[in-house]
């Protein structure tokens, strides 16, 4: 899921329980585009690695991403602006209190994304 703030979302995709997160990551950063301005891109920390950054720099956005401990050359945190990324778990948490979200009943992904947009939708008129 992109969002730009913690109540507006900007695109999101459902992905297999089965695969990587940074693939399907890297999918939506391709459909927002170039940013027309620099901006930060809070990332978790599933899309540290260097395929999924490299393609923020190319689009224009700054990765806030916390690196693995195990690299060679970290980069350094930006621990400030990390610190937002508190308020993207924040709107999980609220879309999650829907228990038809939380608990994935509906057997296909057009119900699923449906009822996931009902929830955003929902929590924006908040």
């Amino acid at each position: 899921m992109v969002t730009a703030t913690a109540e507006l979302v900007v695109d999101f995709m459902l992905s297999p329980g089965n695969a990587g997160d940074a693939p399907y990551g890297r999918k939506l950063l391709e459909r927002m585009g170039r940013s027309q301005e620099p901006c930060f891109l809070l990332m978790d920390c599933a899309y540290e690695g260097n395929a999924t950054r490299e393609l923020a720099k190319q689009l224009n956005y700054s990765p806030i991403v916390p690196p693995n401990p195990r690299r060679l050359n970290p980069w350094i945190l930006d621990k400030a602006r990390y610190k937002k990324r508190n308020e993207i778990e924040r709107l999980f948490r609220r879309i999650k209190e829907f228990r038809r979200v939380f608990t994935r009943y509906d057997k296909l992904d057009v119900m699923y994304k449906g009822f996931v947009m009902f929830g955003l939708i929902i929590e924006a008129l908040r």
